[in-house]
């Protein structure tokens, strides 16, 4: 089965979870390469000082200087940089000069005859051209348990809203957002944990429900999970608002 990844150059998280991905996906399976993204963390496709601004708008001037710093570390950290996994796993990079729904770069992805999308911290919405391609579909990483928080940033509403469990979902994507029927689930329960811990141990998580569901794909052994909209909860990206009460509440980010 032939597969494509499909994620951004996300500096803090995804190098790492690559690198212990790639070499485990199932026997059976040809990763043909990654198409990857600029980073994007809130949803949209921005400007480095757009960023930075936003960031110090609603998470304040501490938040800034520990990922600041942080970010600093890993640009001189190979180990921490997605292209760097990615040639060290010898997994070809795959260059699209424009919007994954744009014809030249549908022609692109066709080229490569994949038989299986995955993406991981995709940051562009996928149409129903692009979803066509495949021919046993497209598969994303939800750091959440569907049908509920669905959206932006769930390990910070999960935190904000006190729930005494999140999980990992992986599900086939549709046209809507976080909407298609799920493939893996796992449970988690939350404990005193930071924003920052709980998005490792769920992005770790997440690797492992991922080689769950090719092998599952690959295999012909998909017993769908249902997500249905009538019972789903969404959440965009947190406000200053939101912050305060999350902080108030005696939540960490880091």
């Amino acid at each position: 089965m032939r597969l494509l990844i499909i994620t951004q150059d996300d500096p803090f998280f995804l190098a790492k979870n690559l690198k212990y991905l790639i070499p485990r996906l199932p026997e059976g399976t040809v990763l043909l390469g990654t198409i990857l993204f600029d980073v994007s963390p809130f949803g949209k496709r921005e400007s480095f000082y757009k960023k930075i601004r936003k960031t110090y708008r609603v998470f304040g001037f501490g938040f800034v200087v520990n990922y600041g710093v942080r970010f600093i570390i890993n640009k001189f950290s190979p180990s921490t940089k997605v292209k760097h996994v990615l040639k060290s796993c010898g997994v070809p990079l795959i260059e699209l000069d424009n919007g994954i729904n744009h014809e030249v770069s549908l022609s692109i992805i066709e080229s490569y005859k994949p038989d299986l999308l995955i993406s991981i911290a995709g940051n562009q919405i996928f149409r129903k051209q692009l979803l066509g391609l495949p021919t046993r579909g497209t598969i994303n990483l939800h750091t959440a348990l569907l049908p509920k928080y669905r959206g932006l940033m769930p390990t910070f509403w999960v935190l904000k809203n006190q729930e005494v469990e999140t999980g990992v979902s992986v599900f086939f994507v549709d046209e809507g957002i976080d909407s298609g029927p799920v493939i893996v689930q796992k449970r988690i329960r939350i404990n005193d944990q930071t924003q920052r811990e709980l998005i490792l141990q769920t992005k770790r998580i997440g690797m492992d429900c991922i080689i769950e569901a090719v092998a599952k794909i690959k295999d012909g052994e998909v017993d769908l999970i249902a997500n249905p909209e009538k019972e789903k909860t969404y959440f965009s990206f947190p406000t200053r608002e939101d912050v305060i009460v999350f902080l108030k509440l005696g939540k960490r980010f880091y």
